[in-house]
């Protein structure tokens, strides 16, 4: 059985919202962001960055979320396989929600890692501008590629679970993304939480009734988002 490596709406939630959609048992293990665990040397010796999450599986720790997926993808028949005509398009917008739009998403939550204080209103100008221009993207996406962005496949669910975080965070931050604005991707989020694993996730991590759709802030029963 697996072990996913969590914190209540950390990156972890889609691997674990991914996970519970396909009936893969996997077991929880909290890393508790209050104490700092995720620096913990246990944890670094399974995740050298320190990062959340950590997929332990039988054959070793996996860490990074598109790395996750694309290997959760390939074992359990969730995405294309190497062979099927649909799997660039997979890699592509895979690789484009992990290496571009979540990491460009996390400069607007953590923006004094990426510039001085005095920048910080440009900053998130520059980034949040970005930002629904990757989402204008991934809606098109998601309109041309209904099945490979379904609810509680990889892709769709990443691209759901970044608009929650663009809605909420950071928590006194100004708020910039409508989600009306790209009516796929809310209807992608709103056929996500009627599946059967979403309020059953929504409840481990404090999310709320309506996580995709009306998104508020975690109330977690245990550890800390931040």
């Amino acid at each position: 059985m697996y072990k996913l490596h969590y914190a209540p709406d950390n990156a972890s939630l889609i691997i674990r919202l991914v996970l519970d959609g396909a009936g893969i048992p996997y077991r929880t293990q909290l890393v508790d962001r209050s104490r700092r665990q995720q620096d913990s040397a246990t944890y670094r010796a399974l995740n050298p960055t320190g990062l959340i999450p950590t997929l332990e599986t039988p054959v070793g720790p996996i860490s990074e979320t598109g790395a996750i997926l694309l290997w959760l993808s390939d074992t359990h028949h969730l995405g294309p396989s190497p062979v099927d005509p649909d799997r660039p398009v997979f890699l592509k917008w895979l690789f484009f929600l992990s290496n571009t739009a979540h990491a460009e998403l996390r400069q607007i939550f953590y923006p004094h890692q990426y510039a001085p204080a005095d920048g910080h209103d440009a900053h998130l100008e520059i980034m949040s501008t970005r930002m629904l221009r990757h989402f204008a993207l991934l809606e098109t996406a998601a309109l041309q590629h209904p099945k490979l962005f379904a609810a509680g496949k990889p892709l769709g669910v990443y691209a759901i679970v970044l608009t929650r975080w663009a809605a909420l965070y950071p928590e006194n931050g100004p708020r910039w993304l409508d989600l009306s604005d790209f009516p796929t991707l809310k209807a992608l989020a709103r056929a996500q939480e009627t599946r059967v694993e979403t309020p059953v996730v929504a409840r481990a991590e404090g999310l709320g009734p309506h996580p995709f759709t009306r998104p508020e802030q975690p109330d977690p029963p245990e550890g800390s988002v931040l």
